[in-house]
């Protein structure tokens, strides 16, 4: 990380009309950021718990990656949204998150969410346990989705790619201990990393709301409510390096 970077985390609900999903980028992303993140699944919500998703299934290059596209130049930023994307298995599409802007990528979700009684598997196809990292504004920006959090191994990996910043796109289920879990998880990525974690999630009632972001040392730097919410924050690299030096973990690490 050379210079500081702006950040923005638009904590809205997706509903379950595409176009109007897509329609409602152009007022949600905001300009005088480097990086904009939206939530996971932002093109078109999940619907009912064991919904068929692959109808609303599209390719990276699809109308909804082409409006992030758009808005992205228009905003001079760069745009992280999920989505879901066609692949092999049309019945099983991925979860996907797009890149858009200085840097383009995909990333599709590895760990999907067979947990708290949802089966995510039976309706979704995982990506390859591979890290994603893209450069934006002279940071490495390490990419993960939701129930990812859980798994410290592939933030791990992202770091070991060169990642100084996780984001983390969401759509967490509300329920008992979540909102503790989520705020639990997202220092400790942050923490045991060194990095900065910028998590964007859903708000309620469905979802946690509750999008954060955090600093190397796991102080929070901004933290939304349960409602929908617009929130932005500096990311420093002296910050980073004085964490680096005062915790130097990565470095003390014996495998």
């Amino acid at each position: 990380m050379r210079s500081p970077m702006r950040v923005a985390l638009v904590q809205e609900a997706a509903g379950l009309d595409p176009d109007a999903n897509r329609a409602r980028l152009a007022d949600l992303v905001p300009a005088g950021a480097d990086l904009v993140v939206l939530p996971e699944a932002f093109a078109r919500d999940f619907g009912e718990a064991g919904s068929d998703v692959g109808a609303y299934a599209e390719p990276v290059d699809g109308r909804f990656a082409d409006e992030v596209d758009r808005v992205a130049a228009v905003r001079r930023t760069t745009v992280v949204a999920g989505m879901f994307e066609t692949g092999p298995d049309a019945a099983r599409p991925y979860n996907t998150l797009v890149v858009r802007g200085a840097a383009e990528a995909a990333y599709r979700k590895v760990h999907l969410y067979d947990s708290f009684g949802h089966r995510e598997s039976d309706r979704l196809t995982a990506g390859p346990p591979a890290p994603v990292v893209v450069d934006v504004a002279g940071a490495r920006v390490g990419l993960m989705t939701c129930y990812d959090l859980r798994f410290p191994e592939l933030a791990r990996l992202l770091v070991d790619e060169g990642a100084e910043v996780l984001v983390v796109p969401a759509a967490w289920v509300a329920g008992e201990r979540k909102v503790d879990h989520w705020r639990t998880l997202v220092r400790a990525r942050a923490i045991e990393n060194t990095v900065y974690v910028v998590a964007c999630g859903q708000p309620g009632p469905r979802y946690s709301g509750h999008s954060m972001v955090v600093d190397p040392l796991g102080d929070v730097l901004a933290e939304a409510g349960e409602g929908p919410e617009l929130l932005t924050a500096e990311l420093r690299p002296d910050v980073l390096e004085q964490a680096r030096r005062t915790n130097p973990s990565l470095a003390n690490r014996r495998l």
